[in-house]
Protein backbone atom coordinates (compact mmCIF):
# COMPACT_ATOMS: atom_id res chain seq x y z
CA UNK A 1 0.00 0.00 0.00
CA UNK A 2 2.73 2.44 1.02
CA UNK A 3 4.82 1.38 -1.99
CA UNK A 4 1.82 1.88 -4.30
CA UNK A 5 1.20 5.34 -2.86
CA UNK A 6 4.85 6.34 -3.28
CA UNK A 7 4.81 5.19 -6.93
CA UNK A 8 1.66 7.21 -7.58
CA UNK A 9 3.14 10.23 -5.85
CA UNK A 10 6.33 9.97 -7.94
CA UNK A 11 4.29 9.67 -11.13
CA UNK A 12 2.25 12.71 -10.13
CA UNK A 13 5.40 14.73 -9.42
CA UNK A 14 6.84 13.72 -12.82
CA UNK A 15 3.63 14.79 -14.55
CA UNK A 16 3.74 18.18 -12.83
CA UNK A 17 7.39 18.63 -13.83
CA UNK A 18 6.56 17.75 -17.46
CA UNK A 19 3.55 20.04 -17.52
CA UNK A 20 4.32 23.42 -19.02
CA UNK A 21 4.65 26.39 -16.70
CA UNK A 22 2.97 29.74 -17.23
CA UNK A 23 6.29 31.10 -18.54
CA UNK A 24 6.50 28.21 -21.05
CA UNK A 25 2.96 28.92 -22.20
CA UNK A 26 3.74 32.61 -22.71
CA UNK A 27 6.76 31.75 -24.86
CA UNK A 28 4.69 29.33 -26.98
CA UNK A 29 2.03 31.98 -27.59
CA UNK A 30 4.37 34.81 -28.51
CA UNK A 31 6.39 32.52 -30.80
CA UNK A 32 3.35 32.46 -33.10
CA UNK A 33 3.79 36.21 -33.70
CA UNK A 34 7.49 36.96 -33.28
CA UNK A 35 10.90 35.30 -33.50
CA UNK A 36 12.73 37.56 -31.03
CA UNK A 37 12.32 38.64 -27.41
CA UNK A 38 14.36 41.69 -26.41
CA UNK A 39 14.98 42.49 -22.78
CA UNK A 40 17.15 42.77 -19.71
CA UNK A 41 17.15 40.03 -17.12
CA UNK A 42 16.47 40.18 -13.39
CA UNK A 43 15.08 38.08 -10.56
CA UNK A 44 11.42 38.55 -11.36
CA UNK A 45 11.66 37.85 -15.10
CA UNK A 46 14.33 35.12 -15.16
CA UNK A 47 11.73 32.34 -15.33
CA UNK A 48 10.65 33.72 -18.70
CA UNK A 49 14.24 33.62 -19.95
CA UNK A 50 14.57 30.07 -18.64
CA UNK A 51 11.46 29.19 -20.64
CA UNK A 52 13.00 30.80 -23.71
CA UNK A 53 16.04 28.56 -23.27
CA UNK A 54 13.84 25.45 -23.00
CA UNK A 55 11.60 26.39 -25.90
CA UNK A 56 11.68 24.33 -29.09
CA UNK A 57 10.05 27.20 -31.01
CA UNK A 58 12.05 29.34 -33.43
CA UNK A 59 12.45 32.27 -31.04
CA UNK A 60 15.63 34.02 -29.89
CA UNK A 61 16.20 35.88 -26.64
CA UNK A 62 18.33 39.04 -26.87
CA UNK A 63 19.67 40.74 -23.74
CA UNK A 64 20.19 44.47 -24.19
CA UNK A 65 22.21 46.83 -22.03
CA UNK A 66 19.24 48.90 -20.82
CA UNK A 67 15.49 48.39 -20.78
CA UNK A 68 14.93 51.50 -22.92
CA UNK A 69 17.22 49.97 -25.53
CA UNK A 70 15.42 46.63 -25.34
CA UNK A 71 12.03 48.26 -25.79
CA UNK A 72 13.24 50.30 -28.76
CA UNK A 73 14.60 47.09 -30.29
CA UNK A 74 11.10 45.64 -30.01
CA UNK A 75 9.66 48.85 -31.47
CA UNK A 76 12.08 48.92 -34.41
CA UNK A 77 11.52 45.21 -35.03
CA UNK A 78 7.75 45.75 -35.13
CA UNK A 79 7.86 48.82 -37.38
CA UNK A 80 9.93 47.27 -40.13
CA UNK A 81 8.64 43.67 -40.05
CA UNK A 82 4.94 44.38 -39.36
CA UNK A 83 5.13 41.67 -36.70
CA UNK A 84 4.74 41.80 -32.92
CA UNK A 85 7.67 43.32 -31.04
CA UNK A 86 8.27 41.74 -27.62
CA UNK A 87 10.23 43.19 -24.70
CA UNK A 88 10.81 41.61 -21.30
CA UNK A 89 11.97 43.36 -18.13
CA UNK A 90 12.15 42.73 -14.44
CA UNK A 91 10.37 44.66 -11.72
CA UNK A 92 11.30 47.96 -10.06
CA UNK A 93 13.81 50.15 -11.86
CA UNK A 94 13.95 47.74 -14.79
CA UNK A 95 10.21 48.09 -15.30
CA UNK A 96 10.32 51.88 -14.95
CA UNK A 97 13.07 52.09 -17.57
CA UNK A 98 10.55 50.84 -20.14
CA UNK A 99 8.24 53.84 -19.77
CA UNK A 100 9.91 56.27 -22.19
CA UNK A 101 10.18 53.72 -25.00
CA UNK A 102 6.62 52.44 -24.49
CA UNK A 103 5.48 56.06 -24.63
CA UNK A 104 6.95 56.27 -28.13
CA UNK A 105 5.27 53.00 -29.15
CA UNK A 106 1.98 54.26 -27.69
CA UNK A 107 2.03 57.58 -29.51
CA UNK A 108 3.10 55.94 -32.79
CA UNK A 109 0.72 52.95 -32.38
CA UNK A 110 3.48 50.35 -32.69
CA UNK A 111 2.53 46.75 -31.79
CA UNK A 112 4.79 45.99 -28.82
CA UNK A 113 4.07 43.50 -26.05
CA UNK A 114 5.86 44.20 -22.77
CA UNK A 115 6.27 41.29 -20.34
CA UNK A 116 7.08 42.83 -16.98
CA UNK A 117 8.10 40.75 -13.98
CA UNK A 118 6.62 41.51 -10.59
CA UNK A 119 7.35 40.36 -7.01
CA UNK A 120 5.45 37.28 -5.81
CA UNK A 121 1.78 37.94 -5.06
CA UNK A 122 2.19 36.69 -1.50
CA UNK A 123 4.64 39.51 -0.74
CA UNK A 124 2.70 42.39 -2.31
CA UNK A 125 1.98 45.11 0.20
CA UNK A 126 4.23 43.37 2.74
CA UNK A 127 7.57 44.96 2.06
CA UNK A 128 8.47 43.05 -1.09
CA UNK A 129 11.59 44.27 -2.87
CA UNK A 130 10.52 46.40 -5.86
CA UNK A 131 6.86 46.20 -4.84
CA UNK A 132 4.64 48.02 -7.36
CA UNK A 133 1.31 46.57 -6.28
CA UNK A 134 -0.13 49.92 -5.28
CA UNK A 135 -0.58 48.71 -1.71
CA UNK A 136 1.06 50.08 1.43
CA UNK A 137 1.86 53.38 -0.28
CA UNK A 138 3.76 51.79 -3.17
CA UNK A 139 3.72 52.61 -6.89
CA UNK A 140 0.78 51.05 -8.73
CA UNK A 141 2.23 49.36 -11.84
CA UNK A 142 -1.19 48.79 -13.40
CA UNK A 143 -1.98 52.50 -13.27
CA UNK A 144 1.52 53.49 -14.34
CA UNK A 145 1.72 51.21 -17.38
CA UNK A 146 -1.94 51.77 -18.15
CA UNK A 147 -1.04 55.34 -19.11
CA UNK A 148 1.45 54.23 -21.81
CA UNK A 149 -0.36 51.12 -23.03
CA UNK A 150 -3.55 50.33 -24.91
CA UNK A 151 -3.93 47.28 -22.67
CA UNK A 152 -2.48 46.47 -19.25
CA UNK A 153 -3.36 43.66 -16.86
CA UNK A 154 -1.71 41.74 -14.05
CA UNK A 155 -1.84 37.96 -14.33
CA UNK A 156 -2.94 36.59 -10.96
CA UNK A 157 -3.99 33.01 -11.85
CA UNK A 158 -2.18 30.42 -13.91
CA UNK A 159 -5.41 29.30 -15.61
CA UNK A 160 -5.86 32.78 -17.13
CA UNK A 161 -2.54 32.86 -18.98
CA UNK A 162 -3.74 31.86 -22.44
CA UNK A 163 -6.64 34.32 -22.50
CA UNK A 164 -4.52 37.11 -21.06
CA UNK A 165 -1.68 36.70 -23.55
CA UNK A 166 -4.00 36.32 -26.51
CA UNK A 167 -5.95 39.44 -25.60
CA UNK A 168 -2.75 41.40 -25.00
CA UNK A 169 -1.38 40.36 -28.40
CA UNK A 170 -4.66 41.24 -30.07
CA UNK A 171 -4.66 44.68 -28.43
CA UNK A 172 -1.04 45.30 -29.40
CA UNK A 173 -1.59 44.30 -33.04
CA UNK A 174 -4.56 46.66 -33.19
CA UNK A 175 -2.35 49.58 -32.16
CA UNK A 176 -0.19 48.70 -29.14
CA UNK A 177 1.66 48.61 -26.86
CA UNK A 178 0.20 46.10 -24.43
CA UNK A 179 1.62 45.22 -21.02
CA UNK A 180 1.36 42.00 -19.02
CA UNK A 181 2.45 42.23 -15.39
CA UNK A 182 3.76 38.81 -14.34
CA UNK A 183 4.25 38.02 -10.64
CA UNK A 184 7.18 35.65 -10.19
CA UNK A 185 5.19 32.96 -8.40
CA UNK A 186 2.59 32.89 -11.17
CA UNK A 187 5.26 32.45 -13.87
CA UNK A 188 6.48 29.23 -12.27
CA UNK A 189 3.08 27.60 -11.76
CA UNK A 190 2.03 24.77 -14.09
CA UNK A 191 -0.70 25.63 -16.56
CA UNK A 192 -3.88 23.77 -15.59
CA UNK A 193 -5.57 21.62 -18.22
CA UNK A 194 -8.48 24.07 -18.22
CA UNK A 195 -6.10 26.98 -18.86
CA UNK A 196 -7.85 28.74 -21.73
CA UNK A 197 -10.74 30.35 -19.86
CA UNK A 198 -10.32 33.73 -18.22
CA UNK A 199 -12.09 34.72 -15.01
CA UNK A 200 -15.01 37.05 -15.62
CA UNK A 201 -13.92 40.65 -15.23
CA UNK A 202 -10.19 39.88 -15.23
CA UNK A 203 -9.48 41.33 -18.64
CA UNK A 204 -10.82 44.61 -19.85
CA UNK A 205 -11.89 45.43 -23.41
CA UNK A 206 -9.52 46.64 -26.09
CA UNK A 207 -11.08 50.09 -26.26
CA UNK A 208 -10.65 50.76 -29.95
CA UNK A 209 -14.31 51.36 -30.89
CA UNK A 210 -15.11 55.04 -31.37
CA UNK A 211 -18.46 56.79 -31.30
CA UNK A 212 -17.92 59.10 -34.27
CA UNK A 213 -20.51 58.70 -37.05
CA UNK A 214 -19.53 56.67 -40.09
CA UNK A 215 -18.87 58.93 -43.07
CA UNK A 216 -18.17 56.14 -45.53
CA UNK A 217 -20.60 57.01 -48.32
CA UNK A 218 -19.99 60.73 -47.88
CA UNK A 219 -16.24 60.20 -48.22
CA UNK A 220 -16.47 58.15 -51.40
CA UNK A 221 -18.90 60.67 -52.89
CA UNK A 222 -16.37 63.41 -52.11
CA UNK A 223 -13.73 61.62 -54.17
CA UNK A 224 -16.09 60.74 -57.01
CA UNK A 225 -17.26 64.35 -57.35
CA UNK A 226 -13.79 65.86 -57.32
CA UNK A 227 -12.74 67.66 -60.49
CA UNK A 228 -9.25 69.09 -60.48
CA UNK A 229 -5.88 68.46 -58.98
CA UNK A 230 -5.47 66.10 -56.03
CA UNK A 231 -2.72 66.12 -53.40
CA UNK A 232 -2.15 63.21 -51.02
CA UNK A 233 -0.20 63.28 -47.75
CA UNK A 234 0.72 59.81 -46.53
CA UNK A 235 1.59 59.02 -42.92
CA UNK A 236 3.06 56.23 -40.78
CA UNK A 237 -0.13 54.20 -40.61
CA UNK A 238 0.53 53.21 -44.24
CA UNK A 239 3.66 51.34 -43.14
CA UNK A 240 1.97 49.88 -40.05
CA UNK A 241 -0.81 48.47 -42.23
CA UNK A 242 1.67 47.33 -44.90
CA UNK A 243 -0.42 49.34 -47.37
CA UNK A 244 2.31 50.79 -49.59
CA UNK A 245 1.10 48.97 -52.70
CA UNK A 246 -2.48 50.10 -52.11
CA UNK A 247 -1.34 53.68 -51.60
CA UNK A 248 0.43 53.56 -54.96
CA UNK A 249 -2.73 52.21 -56.61
CA UNK A 250 -4.75 55.06 -55.13
CA UNK A 251 -2.21 57.68 -56.17
CA UNK A 252 -2.28 56.41 -59.73
CA UNK A 253 -6.08 56.35 -59.79
CA UNK A 254 -6.36 59.92 -58.48
CA UNK A 255 -3.38 61.17 -60.53
CA UNK A 256 -2.31 62.72 -57.25
CA UNK A 257 0.83 64.47 -56.21
CA UNK A 258 2.06 62.54 -53.15
CA UNK A 259 3.91 63.88 -50.14
CA UNK A 260 4.82 61.98 -46.97
CA UNK A 261 5.06 63.04 -43.35
CA UNK A 262 8.56 63.08 -41.77
CA UNK A 263 7.91 59.75 -40.04
CA UNK A 264 6.59 58.06 -43.20
CA UNK A 265 9.34 58.56 -45.77
CA UNK A 266 9.09 54.93 -46.87
CA UNK A 267 5.31 55.03 -47.40
CA UNK A 268 5.69 56.00 -51.07
CA UNK A 269 8.54 55.45 -53.56
CA UNK A 270 10.79 58.50 -53.34
CA UNK A 271 11.79 58.14 -57.00
CA UNK A 272 8.23 57.94 -58.32
CA UNK A 273 7.17 60.80 -60.66
CA UNK A 274 4.20 61.53 -58.38
CA UNK A 275 6.39 62.05 -55.30
CA UNK A 276 6.73 65.71 -54.32
CA UNK A 277 8.61 65.52 -51.01
CA UNK A 278 8.17 65.80 -47.27
CA UNK A 279 5.37 67.56 -45.39
CA UNK A 280 5.81 69.65 -42.27
CA UNK A 281 8.66 71.03 -40.23
CA UNK A 282 11.41 69.08 -42.04
CA UNK A 283 9.69 69.27 -45.39
CA UNK A 284 9.55 71.06 -48.69
CA UNK A 285 7.82 74.45 -49.00
CA UNK A 286 6.46 73.65 -52.47
CA UNK A 287 3.83 71.39 -50.88
CA UNK A 288 1.87 74.37 -49.53
CA UNK A 289 1.60 75.73 -53.06
CA UNK A 290 0.38 72.39 -54.41
CA UNK A 291 -2.32 72.13 -51.73
CA UNK A 292 -3.30 75.73 -52.45
CA UNK A 293 -3.96 74.81 -56.10
CA UNK A 294 -5.69 71.49 -55.34
CA UNK A 295 -9.36 70.62 -55.51
CA UNK A 296 -8.93 67.71 -53.08
CA UNK A 297 -6.39 66.82 -50.40
CA UNK A 298 -6.35 63.25 -49.09
CA UNK A 299 -4.71 62.53 -45.73
CA UNK A 300 -3.82 58.83 -45.80
CA UNK A 301 -2.72 57.29 -42.52
CA UNK A 302 -1.87 60.49 -40.67
CA UNK A 303 -3.90 62.73 -38.34
CA UNK A 304 -1.45 65.55 -39.22
CA UNK A 305 0.22 66.39 -35.89
CA UNK A 306 2.27 69.58 -35.64
CA UNK A 307 5.48 68.09 -37.06
CA UNK A 308 3.54 66.97 -40.15
CA UNK A 309 1.41 70.07 -40.70
CA UNK A 310 3.83 72.91 -39.87
CA UNK A 311 3.66 75.45 -42.68
CA UNK A 312 0.58 73.81 -44.20
CA UNK A 313 -2.16 74.97 -41.84
CA UNK A 314 -3.46 77.80 -44.03
CA UNK A 315 -3.35 75.73 -47.22
CA UNK A 316 -5.25 72.85 -45.59
CA UNK A 317 -7.81 75.21 -44.08
CA UNK A 318 -8.50 76.76 -47.50
CA UNK A 319 -8.49 73.53 -49.55
CA UNK A 320 -12.01 72.97 -50.99
CA UNK A 321 -12.16 69.31 -49.93
CA UNK A 322 -10.10 67.38 -47.38
CA UNK A 323 -10.59 63.63 -46.95
CA UNK A 324 -9.04 61.80 -43.99
CA UNK A 325 -8.44 58.04 -44.21
CA UNK A 326 -7.01 56.69 -40.96
CA UNK A 327 -7.48 55.40 -37.44
CA UNK A 328 -7.21 58.53 -35.30
CA UNK A 329 -9.20 61.78 -35.59
CA UNK A 330 -7.39 64.42 -37.61
CA UNK A 331 -5.94 67.55 -36.02
CA UNK A 332 -6.97 69.64 -39.03
CA UNK A 333 -10.31 70.45 -40.63
CA UNK A 334 -11.65 67.57 -42.76
CA UNK A 335 -14.81 67.16 -44.80
CA UNK A 336 -15.04 63.39 -44.41
CA UNK A 337 -13.33 60.64 -42.46
CA UNK A 338 -12.98 57.00 -43.48
CA UNK A 339 -12.07 54.50 -40.76
CA UNK A 340 -11.34 50.80 -40.98
CA UNK A 341 -8.68 48.48 -42.44
CA UNK A 342 -6.45 50.92 -44.30
CA UNK A 343 -5.43 48.65 -47.18
CA UNK A 344 -9.03 47.94 -48.17
CA UNK A 345 -10.04 51.58 -47.77
CA UNK A 346 -7.28 52.85 -50.05
CA UNK A 347 -8.33 50.45 -52.79
CA UNK A 348 -11.97 51.45 -52.31
CA UNK A 349 -11.12 55.13 -52.62
CA UNK A 350 -9.14 54.37 -55.77
CA UNK A 351 -12.13 52.61 -57.30
CA UNK A 352 -14.36 55.61 -56.56
CA UNK A 353 -12.02 58.06 -58.28
CA UNK A 354 -12.92 59.67 -61.58
CA UNK A 355 -9.72 61.57 -62.32
CA UNK A 356 -10.06 64.62 -64.51
CA UNK A 357 -7.20 66.82 -63.42
CA UNK A 358 -3.81 67.00 -65.10
CA UNK A 359 -1.21 64.34 -64.44
CA UNK A 360 1.78 65.51 -62.45
CA UNK A 361 5.10 65.66 -64.25
CA UNK A 362 8.24 64.86 -62.27
CA UNK A 363 9.22 68.20 -60.73
CA UNK A 364 12.03 67.95 -58.17
CA UNK A 365 11.13 69.46 -54.80
CA UNK A 366 13.64 72.18 -53.94
CA UNK A 367 15.52 71.70 -50.70
CA UNK A 368 15.23 74.22 -47.91
CA UNK A 369 17.90 76.89 -48.17
CA UNK A 370 19.99 77.06 -44.99
CA UNK A 371 22.62 79.65 -43.99
CA UNK A 372 26.20 78.77 -44.86
CA UNK A 373 28.13 77.26 -41.97
CA UNK A 374 31.74 78.21 -41.26
CA UNK A 375 32.66 75.94 -38.37
CA UNK A 376 34.68 72.71 -38.38
CA UNK A 377 33.78 69.40 -39.93
CA UNK A 378 31.44 68.17 -42.64
CA UNK A 379 28.14 69.83 -43.54
CA UNK A 380 24.94 67.88 -42.92
CA UNK A 381 23.91 67.79 -46.57
CA UNK A 382 27.35 66.69 -47.76
CA UNK A 383 27.39 63.83 -45.25
CA UNK A 384 23.88 62.71 -46.22
CA UNK A 385 24.80 62.81 -49.92
CA UNK A 386 27.81 60.60 -49.20
CA UNK A 387 25.56 58.08 -47.42
CA UNK A 388 22.93 58.20 -50.16
CA UNK A 389 25.50 57.43 -52.87
CA UNK A 390 26.37 54.19 -51.07
CA UNK A 391 22.99 52.89 -49.90
CA UNK A 392 22.11 49.71 -51.75
CA UNK A 393 18.45 48.85 -52.43
CA UNK A 394 17.00 47.02 -49.45
CA UNK A 395 19.16 48.87 -46.91
CA UNK A 396 16.97 50.09 -44.05
CA UNK A 397 17.55 53.42 -42.30
CA UNK A 398 16.72 54.37 -38.70
CA UNK A 399 17.21 58.01 -37.76
CA UNK A 400 17.39 59.70 -34.36
CA UNK A 401 15.96 63.01 -33.22
CA UNK A 402 17.56 66.47 -33.47
CA UNK A 403 19.51 68.28 -36.18
CA UNK A 404 20.84 64.99 -37.53
CA UNK A 405 17.31 63.65 -37.92
CA UNK A 406 16.10 66.78 -39.66
CA UNK A 407 18.97 66.58 -42.16
CA UNK A 408 18.33 62.90 -42.91
CA UNK A 409 14.59 63.32 -43.29
CA UNK A 410 15.00 66.30 -45.61
CA UNK A 411 17.92 65.17 -47.76
CA UNK A 412 18.07 61.34 -47.77
CA UNK A 413 15.91 59.50 -50.34
CA UNK A 414 14.68 56.08 -49.26
CA UNK A 415 16.29 53.29 -51.33
CA UNK A 416 14.02 50.86 -53.15
CA UNK A 417 12.66 47.99 -51.01
CA UNK A 418 13.84 49.74 -47.85
CA UNK A 419 12.33 51.00 -44.62
CA UNK A 420 12.95 54.43 -43.10
CA UNK A 421 12.13 54.94 -39.42
CA UNK A 422 12.25 58.02 -37.21
CA UNK A 423 10.53 58.20 -33.83
CA UNK A 424 8.47 61.39 -33.76
CA UNK A 425 5.81 60.21 -31.33
CA UNK A 426 7.80 61.21 -28.26
CA UNK A 427 11.04 62.11 -30.06
CA UNK A 428 13.18 60.37 -27.47
CA UNK A 429 16.91 60.74 -28.10
CA UNK A 430 18.81 57.49 -28.43
CA UNK A 431 15.85 55.60 -29.90
CA UNK A 432 17.67 54.78 -33.15
CA UNK A 433 20.33 52.55 -31.59
CA UNK A 434 17.98 49.91 -30.24
CA UNK A 435 15.47 50.31 -33.06
CA UNK A 436 18.16 49.80 -35.69
CA UNK A 437 19.34 46.60 -34.01
CA UNK A 438 15.78 45.28 -33.71
CA UNK A 439 15.07 46.12 -37.34
CA UNK A 440 18.27 44.46 -38.59
CA UNK A 441 17.56 41.28 -36.61
CA UNK A 442 13.95 41.17 -37.77
CA UNK A 443 14.59 41.96 -41.43
CA UNK A 444 17.95 40.16 -41.64
CA UNK A 445 19.51 42.92 -43.69
CA UNK A 446 21.90 45.82 -43.20
CA UNK A 447 20.49 48.82 -41.40
CA UNK A 448 22.01 52.29 -41.17
CA UNK A 449 21.55 54.08 -37.85
CA UNK A 450 22.03 57.85 -38.19
CA UNK A 451 22.29 59.69 -34.89
CA UNK A 452 24.03 62.54 -33.11
CA UNK A 453 26.61 62.42 -30.35
CA UNK A 454 24.01 63.48 -27.76
CA UNK A 455 21.86 60.48 -28.67
CA UNK A 456 24.94 58.24 -28.55
CA UNK A 457 25.80 59.31 -25.02
CA UNK A 458 22.24 58.53 -23.93
CA UNK A 459 21.78 55.04 -25.37
CA UNK A 460 24.67 54.27 -27.70
CA UNK A 461 25.79 51.53 -25.31
CA UNK A 462 23.51 49.23 -27.31
CA UNK A 463 26.38 49.07 -29.82
CA UNK A 464 27.62 46.37 -27.43
CA UNK A 465 24.46 44.36 -28.13
CA UNK A 466 25.14 44.65 -31.87
CA UNK A 467 28.70 43.42 -31.29
CA UNK A 468 27.57 40.48 -29.15
CA UNK A 469 25.15 39.24 -31.80
CA UNK A 470 27.11 40.34 -34.90
CA UNK A 471 24.16 42.45 -36.08
CA UNK A 472 24.56 44.07 -39.54
CA UNK A 473 24.19 47.68 -38.45
CA UNK A 474 26.24 50.64 -39.64
CA UNK A 475 26.19 53.31 -36.93
CA UNK A 476 26.90 56.80 -38.31
CA UNK A 477 27.37 59.36 -35.54
CA UNK A 478 27.23 63.06 -36.45
CA UNK A 479 29.45 64.47 -33.70
CA UNK A 480 29.20 68.22 -33.15
CA UNK A 481 30.11 67.87 -29.45
CA UNK A 482 26.79 69.39 -28.50
CA UNK A 483 23.07 69.01 -28.14
CA UNK A 484 23.05 71.02 -31.35
CA UNK A 485 19.31 71.58 -31.76
CA UNK A 486 19.31 73.08 -28.27
CA UNK A 487 22.29 75.25 -29.25
CA UNK A 488 20.33 76.51 -32.25
CA UNK A 489 17.32 77.26 -30.07
CA UNK A 490 19.50 79.22 -27.64
CA UNK A 491 20.79 81.30 -30.53
CA UNK A 492 17.45 81.87 -32.27
CA UNK A 493 14.95 82.24 -29.45
CA UNK A 494 17.04 83.56 -26.56
CA UNK A 495 19.97 85.93 -26.06
CA UNK A 496 22.43 83.61 -27.79
CA UNK A 497 25.38 84.87 -25.75
CA UNK A 498 25.56 81.70 -23.65
CA UNK A 499 25.21 77.97 -24.07
CA UNK A 500 24.55 75.08 -21.76
CA UNK A 501 24.65 72.67 -24.66
CA UNK A 502 28.16 72.66 -26.12
CA UNK A 503 30.56 70.10 -24.70
CA UNK A 504 34.27 69.43 -24.64
CA UNK A 505 35.50 67.40 -27.61
CA UNK A 506 35.13 63.62 -27.53
CA UNK A 507 36.41 61.19 -30.16
CA UNK A 508 33.63 58.65 -30.03
CA UNK A 509 34.89 56.56 -32.94
CA UNK A 510 38.28 56.12 -31.31
CA UNK A 511 36.64 55.15 -28.03
CA UNK A 512 34.46 52.53 -29.71
CA UNK A 513 37.50 51.18 -31.58
CA UNK A 514 39.29 50.74 -28.26
CA UNK A 515 36.30 49.06 -26.61
CA UNK A 516 35.47 46.74 -29.49
CA UNK A 517 38.60 45.81 -31.49
CA UNK A 518 36.58 43.28 -33.50
CA UNK A 519 34.49 45.85 -35.37
CA UNK A 520 35.55 48.51 -37.90
CA UNK A 521 35.37 51.86 -36.08
CA UNK A 522 36.43 55.24 -37.44
CA UNK A 523 36.73 58.90 -36.47
CA UNK A 524 36.48 61.09 -39.59
CA UNK A 525 36.86 64.86 -39.92
CA UNK A 526 36.37 65.39 -43.66
CA UNK A 527 33.96 64.17 -46.32
CA UNK A 528 36.80 62.31 -48.04
CA UNK A 529 37.65 60.44 -44.83
CA UNK A 530 33.97 59.69 -44.25
CA UNK A 531 33.50 58.37 -47.77
CA UNK A 532 36.62 56.22 -47.44
CA UNK A 533 35.27 54.68 -44.22
CA UNK A 534 31.92 53.93 -45.89
CA UNK A 535 33.71 52.32 -48.84
CA UNK A 536 36.06 50.25 -46.67
CA UNK A 537 33.13 48.79 -44.72
CA UNK A 538 30.86 48.14 -47.69
CA UNK A 539 31.29 44.35 -47.46
CA UNK A 540 31.15 44.10 -43.66
CA UNK A 541 28.85 41.41 -42.27
CA UNK A 542 28.54 42.71 -38.72
CA UNK A 543 28.40 46.10 -37.00
CA UNK A 544 30.30 49.14 -38.26
CA UNK A 545 30.83 52.41 -36.38
CA UNK A 546 31.71 55.70 -38.09
CA UNK A 547 31.95 59.06 -36.33
CA UNK A 548 31.89 62.20 -38.47
CA UNK A 549 32.84 65.65 -37.14
CA UNK A 550 30.18 68.35 -37.64
CA UNK A 551 29.63 72.04 -36.80
CA UNK A 552 27.48 72.67 -33.70
CA UNK A 553 26.38 76.04 -35.12
CA UNK A 554 25.15 74.76 -38.49
CA UNK A 555 21.43 75.40 -38.99
CA UNK A 556 19.59 72.23 -40.04
CA UNK A 557 16.85 72.07 -42.69
CA UNK A 558 14.14 72.66 -40.10
CA UNK A 559 11.41 75.04 -41.23
CA UNK A 560 10.64 76.70 -37.85
CA UNK A 561 14.30 77.72 -37.48
CA UNK A 562 14.49 79.10 -41.00
CA UNK A 563 11.25 81.01 -40.48
CA UNK A 564 12.70 82.59 -37.34
CA UNK A 565 15.86 83.59 -39.19
CA UNK A 566 13.87 85.29 -41.93
CA UNK A 567 11.51 87.09 -39.56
Amino acid sequence: MNRTRSVLEAASETAVKCRKSVADRIVDLIAEHSDHVFGVGGANIEDLYDALHRSTASITGIVAKHEFGAATMADGYARTTNRLGVVAATSGGGALNLIAALGESFDSRVPVLALVGQPPLALEGRGAFQDTSGGAGRIDAERLFGSVARFCVKLTRAEDVTAAVEQAISAAMAGGPAVLLLPKDIQTQPVPDMGTAARDGLLFGQGFVRDEPDAHDEALALVAACIGRTVMIAGPEVARADARAELLIMARALRAAVAVTPDAKDAFPNDDPLFVGIAGSMGHPRLAELIGDAALCVLAGTPMPVMARAGLEAALANCPRVLHVGTDPAFVRTDAWLRGPLRALLVEVASAATPSGPEYAPIPSPALSVPAASGPGVRYRDAIEAINARLAPGTDVVVDAGNTGAAAVHHLPVPADSRFVIALGMGGMGYAFGAGIGSALGRRRRTFVIAGDGAYFMHGHEVHTAVEHHVPVTFVIFNNNAHAMCVTREQLYYSGDYTYNKFGPARIGAAVAAMFPRIPAYSTDTRAEFEAALDETHEATGPVFIEILCDPDEIPPFAPFLKELSA
